[in-house]
Formats: C-alpha cells, structure tokens, sequence
C-alpha cells in the first residue's frame, strides 16, 4: 500500500462519513440540533466510514493497480468535443 493508495481511501471514507452523518440528520424529526442524538448520529458516521474502508480494501487488485476503484478511468487521445459548436 502506498501513499497515493491510502489518501485515496482515506478521502472516500471520509466523505461517506460526512453523507452519512448528512443522512441521519436530515432524517431526525424536526431538525433541532441540540436534541440531538449526537452519539448516534456520530456512529452511523463511523459505520459508513468503516465499511467505505472495508470496501476500498476488498476492492483492491480488481479496478487499476493502487487503487480503491473498482472501475479504470477513462482515458481519451482525442481532443475534447466542445458542447457549443463554433459561429460560423
């Protein structure tokens, strides 16, 4: 595992912790912060970022070599298609 690897999955588990923690927020009844239930909103962070760990780990040797994606990224030698075409 180098470096690059680690930053890799460190950043997806970081980011489903945060949708996570987004989900279970949104979905508490009236959305009044200090009721919350903080100790279990921080643990469905916590679960969802584990399993994003446990995830990019099984996920390893099936996508691009040193990395947690299961899919290569697409790569193209022609030039970029612009949306707009030119004024004549």
């Amino acid at each position: 595992m180098n470096r690059n690897l680690i930053r890799s999955i460190a950043e997806r588990a970081i980011k489903t912790a945060a949708q996570s923690l987004l989900l279970f927020v949104g979905a508490a009844e009236g959305l009044d912060l200090f009721t919350l239930d903080w100790q279990r909103a921080l643990g469905a962070a916590a679960a969802g970022a584990f399993l994003s760990i446990l995830t990019s780990i099984a996920s390893l040797g099936i996508g691009p070599a040193d990395s947690p994606s299961l899919v290569a990224p697409i790569v193209s030698s022609d030039p970029v298609t612009p949306l707009i075409p030119p004024s004549v």
